[in-house]
This record gives C-alpha cells, sequence and structure tokens, in this order.
C-alpha cells in the first residue's frame, strides 16, 4: 500500500510541476481519481484490467507488460505457472521457447485439448528482474490475483508447474515428490502438481513420468 502512495504522490508531484511550467502559481484542491488496481474486480475482465494496470510492487518499473491470463475464462483446466520467462515476456506468448512448446504438446497431444479451452496463467504477473527469484513482497502483492482467477474461472482441476507454483498457491513446503502426480482436494477443486517443461528438458528421463500424470489429469477432467 505505501508502495502504491509512492506512486499516486510522483504522478501527482509531475503534474504540478507541469501546471508550474506553463505558469500556474496556484491552482484549487482537487481530488485523485484514479483506478484502484488493488480494488476487488467484479468479473474477470475487470481483474484482467487490473493487473495490467498494476503498481503494487517494483516489478511494475521494470516490466513489459503484465501477463494477466490466457485461454478460455470458462476452462475446466487451469495451467498455473510460477514466474514469466524471458521468451514469454519478450514475444508475450504463454507458449513461447522450448519449455511452452513443450507445455502444448502436452496438453493438445496427451490431454487431447486445444490449448486454447485451457486457461493458464502466473502466480507472479510481470516477470521478475535477472535472477526470476520474485521477492516474499511480490508474491504477496500478486496472490490476490491468482486467487480471484481461481474463484472467476472456477476450474474443476488446477495443475500447478513445478514445486514453486505448487508451494506458492498451497503454502505446503513439504517434499514436492511426495505430492507430484498425486490428486489433491484444495478448496472446491481438483490440484495436481507436475515437473516444469523445463524440467523435463533438462531430465528427459522424467518424460514417462510426467506421462503418467498427465493421464491421471485427463481421468480427472
Amino acid at each position: 500500500m505505501k508502495k502504491l502512495k509512492s506512486f499516486q504522490n510522483l504522478v501527482l508531484l509531475q503534474n504540478l510541476y507541469r501546471l508550474k511550467h506553463i505558469g500556474f502559481d496556484y491552482i484549487d484542491h482537487f481530488d485523485l481519481n484514479e483506478k484502484k488496481s488493488y480494488e476487488k474486480a467484479q468479473n474477470l475482465e475487470e481483474l484482467v484490467a487490473n493487473i495490467r494496470s498494476c503498481y503494487l510492487c517494483d516489478l511494475s518499473k521494470s516490466r513489459r507488460q503484465s501477463m494477466s491470463g490466457f485461454g478460455d475464462p470458462n476452462a475446466s483446466l487451469f495451467v498455473l505457472d510460477y514466474v514469466v520467462s524471458d521468451s514469454q515476456d519478450s514475444s508475450n506468448n504463454y507458449f513461447a521457447g522450448r519449455s511452452g512448446d513443450t507445455l502444448k504438446k502436452m496438453i493438445e497431444n496427451v490431454l487431447e485439448l486445444d490449448h486454447h479451452t485451457i486457461y493458464m496463467t502466473h502466480a507472479i504477473k510481470c516477470k521478475p528482474l535477472q535472477t526470476n527469484q520474485p521477492s516474499d513482497s511480490e508474491w504477496s502483492s500478486c496472490k490476490h490475483y491468482l486467487f480471484s482467477q481461481l474463484e472467476f474461472v472456477n476450474p474443476k482441476v488446477i495443475v500447478t508447474l513445478g514445486k514453486s507454483a505448487y508451494t506458492h498457491l498451497t503454502g505446503d513446503t513439504n517434499n514436492f515428490e511426495n505430492v507430484r502426480g498425486h490428486v489433491i482436494d484444495f478448496k472446491s477443486y481438483k490440484l495436481i502438481p507436475i515437473y516444469h517443461p523445463q524440467y523435463l528438458l533438462r531430465n528427459p528421463e522424467s518424460k514417462k513420468i510426467t506421462l503418467n500424470d498427465l493421464k491421471t489429469i485427463k481421468s480427472c477432467l
């Protein structure tokens, strides 16, 4: 909240300097009429607009764009990645790069779904700086967007890609291998954590394991 106020003050100060530059010495009192991105959205379309105009954390200063979500707002399958990758950010494409291509094949070839019929988003909506490791405060600023997306989409199944997405969604910090591929009751949804496609590219021997996990996902849809 403090960072948001700082941004509002900066906008106000810039406008006051602009008025002074063109000759105004005094202006009447006025109220800021700004869209508050932290207000609870009433629908998914409004939530997407809030994410795109969000200034709740420092990533708003460095981002190309906020990646607010992709796909069918009434999808049965909700896919959650943790952070926006370099290739996703540079192309504004959720299925960019080798990892994105792998994920698309998993959805279309194994789950037998058009990738446009799922809903996909990130826990952190803007690409993190340098190390790709968001801070706790950045997650705290973003997490209410994620849970609102889940409420609006109301999927049958949530699939988390990798440990970080699972941990941040659920708060479970136990061994990822103990839950990977299992069907977990999470709120009113079925949650199934799987390996991240980037992990599979580095560890191709795990593809057979993920194939079985995808069959589990398909059986739940």
